[in-house]
């Protein structure tokens, strides 16, 4: 296996909403979340908005090379009610995906077990003994030859969730590095394409939103570079 070359891309910010509470980002695919240990892993979305509002605290992360919708924290309070709003499951999330194949239902579910496969971290797997409980549900936005375009709508919030349960019922998303074929798309062809939460303070729900970059309009966009 190829050693792994970690090259964000230089982009700059993009912020989606900002108040005195919170920060909500468009995360671009192939910036990391937060630092990993190497010291030239230190280049992360966490940083680059630390150095623009250095009060911002982490609430949640997506991988690496999800793109999409990210709330963080400006204030300790604010942190607290939106980590109890993810632990209560009171954030409502929206992934737009492409993955291999045509399913034979427009939409369903996925309830599968994950936990974390040891030999091979950070992969997880399905684990029907030990796993925690995880929930997907699943809809058909649009249908082509070798593969779907579906919006994903996870109940709970588990590592890989997504790319797991995908590949677990034979439809890996496309680009996927661990569960599916790295050479079917440019990418990972997963995005956050809305999040809806409470505001800290005010007690009113609001949706965030962004586009998707390669299923815009109807169309699938393919032809841009891996990140």
């Amino acid at each position: 296996m190829q050693p792994f070359l970690y090259t964000p891309p230089d982009v700059p910010l993009d912020i989606i909403h900002a108040d005195d509470q919170i920060l909500v980002v468009n995360k671009p695919s192939g910036l990391l979340s937060v630092p990993g240990k190497p010291e030239d892993h230190k280049d992360c979305l966490e940083n680059r908005l630390r150095a623009a509002y250095p009060e911002v605290l982490l609430v949640h992360r997506l991988d690496m090379a999800t793109s999409g919708v990210m709330v963080f924290a400006r204030t300790p309070n604010a942190q607290k009610s939106l980590g109890r709003q993810f632990e209560k499951r009171l954030v409502e999330k929206r992934y737009i995906a492409v993955v291999a194949g045509n399913p034979s239902a427009q939409e369903g579910d996925v309830d599968l077990p994950l936990a974390t496969d040891w030999p091979n971290r950070p992969k997880q797997h399905v684990d029907h003994e030990s796993g925690r409980s995880a929930q997907t549900h699943w809809q058909v936005l649009e249908r082509r030859s070798t593969s779907t375009v579906m919006a994903l709508y996870p109940k709970t919030g588990r590592s890989h969730q997504l790319r797991v349960h995908m590949a677990a019922i034979g439809h890996p998303i496309l680009g996927d590095t661990f569960y599916g074929d790295v050479d079917a798309a440019p990418r990972l062809l997963l995005h956050a394409e809305r999040l809806s939460l409470i505001i800290p303070g005010l007690g009113t729900r609001a949706s965030f939103l962004a586009p998707c970059e390669f299923f815009c309009d109807g169309s699938l966009r393919l032809g841009r570079s891996r990140s």
